[in-house]
């Protein structure tokens, strides 16, 4: 088994190219190895600010729109995640399928962010699909130290797969 990426494009803004899911295919080989993770399963979305505002207002109760939610399937009904490395017997995650969540990116967000931030489209969305993926295996940003490690985590990986400012 290995990292797999899942993918859908359900809004209309912008066509996804096929070099850029290849880059997040790398991505996501880029971050679990920096992480000790080498197998699993991610499911990502492509939405517009119209569905991330309803997923955003349904499932955290803020309603407003979004650029980035996950979604993980190793919650273990606690507030916070375990960090998946921590867990003792790997079988325990997800034996059925593997899958370690769902990442779903606003298009419209990463468009005005890629415009705000002056970098390309295509780094805005690998930064948001990095950010994403920390969250599935537990990696949150609810402090400053956390938020610190956590970016730092993601601009790591960017800037191993070229993806600089």
């Amino acid at each position: 088994m290995s990292l797999r990426l899942d993918w859908s494009n359900e809004q209309e803004k912008i066509e996804i190219p096929a070099d850029w899911i290849a880059k997040l295919e790398q991505l996501l080989q880029l971050a679990g190895e920096a992480e000790g993770l080498h197998d699993g399963e991610v499911t990502l979305t492509f939405v517009d600010n119209e569905q991330i505002h309803r997923l955003n207002k349904e499932y955290r109760g803020i309603d407003l729109p979004t650029d980035v939610l996950s979604f993980a399937m190793l919650d273990d009904g606690t507030e916070e995640l375990d960090i998946i490395f921590e867990v003792e017997h790997e079988d325990e995650l997800d034996p059925i399928s593997g899958m370690l969540g769902d990442i779903i990116i606003s298009v419209d967000k990463a468009v005005q962010q890629s415009e705000e931030y002056g970098h390309s489209l295509e780094r805005e969305i690998g930064f948001l699909f990095v950010h994403g993926f920390l969250h599935l295996i537990g990696y949150d940003h609810q402090d400053e130290q956390s938020e610190k490690e956590m970016f730092a985590k993601q601009e790591a990986v960017l800037q191993k797969a070229g993806l600089t400012r």
